[in-house]
């Protein structure tokens, strides 16, 4: 039976949302539209089970086919990566951040990450997370004259506070990190090295950014994003960390289950196996590339509308922008560009002197909008709709009728 026989309510509420996203631009950088056979797994039968425990060792019996879905997972990560072990059972990427926390630390002990007004993300240690609230958190910040992170001004902070965990990776930061130079600083001291790479995952596996699995013990990631599948969360181990604590795959899959999680969601973990299976395609290499082009593209022709972007242009996928010199706060501005058809997220910029909820800037990317086919024409378009939107609302119904047109040319993946 249909969902909208079962459930008229739900069913026309999808279907009004699927009609938004057919004719609309999603450009919040977190988000991407998956594939169908990757919302075919999501939506099957594997929803009926529990599967307490790991392949070969389950709390439950008829679970012969869910250890192959899951063997298979954990070996295209491992593959995909380059990593020695990978725990695909995290509801999602918190989860799976606060399962390091679990496995490596004990509460009090000292952790750093990139303070979230300066493009880091809440499980680095900011202030209202429970990264803060259990451990001694130390942030460190981009410079206030480049915002870009400052590799000098981190390892004299490190060797200062000597933490026992570091956070690399960001929610909001548009260049590439140095991971060789963060792997440095964290054997300085001793430290274990985290990569949150969330963002970047599918930037990272199609060879378009550069890896840090040589250099640091641990990689956690999200599987949407640059990576187009469910949402879900994986740590892997990496040769280097596996040589820094031969107990660490150990310690982290006890972290994850029985420390912190029940039953995995199987149905995604099957979504996430058809999704690394995508990724590993020459295709989806393509695809990552595009995205990258897409992004300097838009950031240059915003340029070119007056636009003020942090550190001038971007590396990857995801553009931040400063709306200091165009009178206007990114609250606004995102709700002037809903109205128009373009989905974005206001965001704090470095040094913000506004609070989060009224920020000056607006955090925009490519990944979704490269999924349905667009490319650099395109992103031309897409920089001057928004700078006639911000310039004046008025235009936002004349910008609307224009982004469903074009819309049409580019169909969701189905």
């Amino acid at each position: 039976m249909k969902l909208i026989e079962k459930d008229k309510e739900i069913g026309d509420l999808i279907e009004k949302e699927k009609e938004r996203q057919e004719t609309s631009l999603e450009m919040i950088p977190s988000e991407n539209h998956t594939s169908s056979a990757v919302r075919s797994a999501l939506g099957s039968i594997l929803t009926d089970k529990y599967a307490e425990g790991y392949p070969g060792k389950r709390y439950y019996a008829g679970l012969e086919y869910y250890d192959q879905i899951e063997d298979i997972c954990r070996e295209r990560a491992k593959k995909l990566f380059n990593v020695v072990h990978a725990n695909v059972q995290p509801y999602s990427g918190s989860p799976a951040n606060q399962a390091v926390y679990f496995a490596v630390l004990n509460p009090g002990d000292t952790v750093m990450g990139m303070s979230l007004p300066h493009g880091g993300h809440l499980t680095h240690g900011w202030k209202v997370n429970f990264s803060a609230k259990y451990y001694n958190s130390v942030q460190y910040e981009v410079s206030k004259e480049t915002n870009l992170l400052d590799y000098n001004a981190i390892q004299k902070q490190v060797q200062e506070i000597k933490p026992h965990l570091i956070w690399a990776g960001a929610t909001a930061y548009s260049r590439l990190f140095d991971w060789k130079r963060l792997g440095e600083i964290a054997d300085s001291v001793g430290a274990y090295l985290a990569a949150d790479i969330a963002h970047i995952a599918g930037l990272v596996v199609a060879g378009v950014h550069p890896s840090p699995v040589p250099f640091v013990h641990i990689v956690t990631t999200t599987t949407h994003k640059t990576l187009r599948g469910p949402r879900g969360g994986i740590i892997m181990i990496t040769e280097k960390g596996l040589a820094k604590d031969p107990e660490l795959v150990k310690k982290i899959d006890k972290a994850v289950f029985p420390g912190l999680q029940g039953g995995p969601h199987e149905n995604n973990i099957a979504g996430i196996a058809v999704c690394l299976k995508e990724a590993g395609t020459s295709e989806f290499k393509e695809y990552a590339q595009q995205i990258v082009n897409n992004a300097k593209t838009l950031a240059l022709a915003l340029i070119g509308c007056g636009f003020k972007l942090v550190t001038d242009g971007t590396d990857n996928h995801l553009i931040l922008i400063n709306l200091q010199n165009k009178n206007i706060l990114g609250a606004e501005a995102q709700d002037r560009l809903e109205r128009a058809g373009i989905t974005v997220n206001k965001n704090s910029i470095p040094f913000d002197p506004n609070p989060p909820f009224k920020p000056s800037g607006l955090r925009l990317g490519t990944p979704a909008i490269t999924t349905r086919g667009m490319k650099e024409p395109e992103m031309e378009m897409i920089a001057n709709w928004i700078n006639e939107v911000i310039s004046d609302e008025n235009n936002c119904q004349k910008v609307r009728q224009e982004i469903k047109e074009l819309c049409k040319n580019f169909p969701l993946p189905e």
